[in-house]
């Protein structure tokens, strides 16, 4: 997506969650399903993302306590903001977004809190398809089940047909300025039935455009769903957790300054290469690709090829973490060495591990960079040209451990 464009999310939060069952201590989204709370869980995949400008999180008045309690040992790329709700989700979905009506969102992805397991490919998706061009995007499944309609004796009467019918799921993604306006014009009208965000959408006469979702993307509303999800993720005892390496070496010639993890080094000369030859980078991009077997860098970003000639070797790295998510990975941590005689790495190494983090979309405290001579000794000894190991774990699978 474009640096331009200004994405925003939407946590709804404020529910009571009454059909989860008998619980004093906590409405459900505070309640935790595999050692964190719901709404934690729900939060996370937001806070991380690259495209996500903030994060607003729809509490109860009731529950500030509750709230700061469940979600003390998040941390992310975003601010959050919190605010409270109304009567009704309606309601609690409009607050949440007049909260950011001064913010400039070109969009908004609308999440409730009771749907910890969203995963980033989800999300990817909503935002690519506003990036199309749609108005509404709902994200959902295909009806699985056999329909039944019954009536007030609860004797079936129908079987419904399930051909065009799908479950929805959240976020839903939409232009902010249309939902604000719709859900706006809905007050005006005293319309307050809709459950969801494209419901009101669809009232206002908006088209709604279907993505993909994704079948672990529950909702939890009973207490069954809650064994359930707790089920789900003890099940998982083995996590599928890969780890990558990467090297790349590039000679020195005659310059201005290296570029070395996104970040521009003065120095009396510059790597060679046709891209701008960040070796770091480049390392990191192939170890990234060998966690799911995609190859190597020179197979996505061939040298030949002129339209990289002169490329920021981010977008290298950008595309590899795409590769590792459309495998259904989540890179957990990216570690770099680099081998240099000059220039100096120490006083530039936060800014590296800040540059990391902000291409690859993880937490600056996932990233390492280190940095050594080679005692003078072969090509980098004689300061020809510089060299830099990496290496990447990843989880393959849904986040949050599912």
């Amino acid at each position: 997506m474009s640096d331009s464009m200004n994405v925003w999310a939407v946590i709804v939060a404020a529910g009571r969650g009454h059909r989860v069952g008998a619980d004093t201590r906590a409405p459900k989204q505070y309640r935790e399903v595999g050692g964190m709370t719901i709404i934690a869980r729900a939060m996370r995949p937001f806070l991380d993302h690259p495209d996500i400008s903030g994060v607003v999180v729809v509490i109860h008045a009731d529950d500030e306590e509750l709230f700061e309690a469940a979600t003390r040992e998040l941390s992310g790329l975003v601010p959050v903001r919190i605010v409270h709700g109304g009567k009704t989700r309606q309601e609690s979905s409009r607050i949440g977004l007049e909260s950011i009506a001064d913010k400039g969102a070109d969009f908004v992805l609308i999440h409730d809190a009771a749907r910890p397991f969203i995963d980033r490919a989800t999300v990817d998706r909503v935002i690519d398809a506003l990036r199309d061009g749609a108005e509404a995007v709902l994200p959902a499944v295909a009806v699985s089940d056999t329909l039944k309609r019954i009536d007030d004796h609860q004797t079936v009467i129908d079987t419904v047909s399930r051909d065009g019918l799908f479950a929805a799921q959240t976020p839903q993604g939409f232009d902010f300025n249309t939902v604000l306006d719709a859900h706006r014009k809905a007050v005006v009208a005293s319309e307050a039935r809709f459950t969801d965000d494209c419901a009101v959408m669809e009232w206002a006469g908006h088209a709604v455009k279907l993505s993909r979702g994704s079948r672990t993307n529950t909702k939890i509303t009973t207490l069954e769903d809650l064994h359930m999800a707790e089920d789900m993720l003890n099940a998982r005892r083995l996590p599928d957790i890969r780890t990558g390496n990467g090297y790349d070496v590039h000679r020195l010639v005659e310059g201005d300054g290296v570029w070395l993890c996104g970040i521009k080094i003065d120095h009396d000369k510059r790597l060679d290469g046709h891209s701008d030859a960040d070796v770091a980078l480049h390392a990191l991009t192939d170890a990234l690709l060998a966690t799911c077997g995609a190859g190597d860098i020179g197979d996505h970003f061939p040298p030949s090829d002129p339209q990289w000639k002169g490329a920021s070797s981010s977008i290298f790295l950008r595309k590899a973490v795409d590769i590792v998510a459309e495998h259904g990975g989540t890179v957990l941590n990216a570690d770099v060495s680099l081998i240099a005689e000059a220039p100096k790495i120490g006083p530039h190494r936060q800014a590296m591990r800040e540059s990391l983090a902000r291409i690859i979309g993880i937490t600056v405290d996932r990233c390492s960079v280190k940095a050594t001579t080679n005692e003078k000794l072969g090509f980098v000894g004689r300061d020809e040209g510089i060299a830099a190991i990496a290496t990447a774990s990843v989880y393959y699978g849904d986040l949050d451990g599912k």
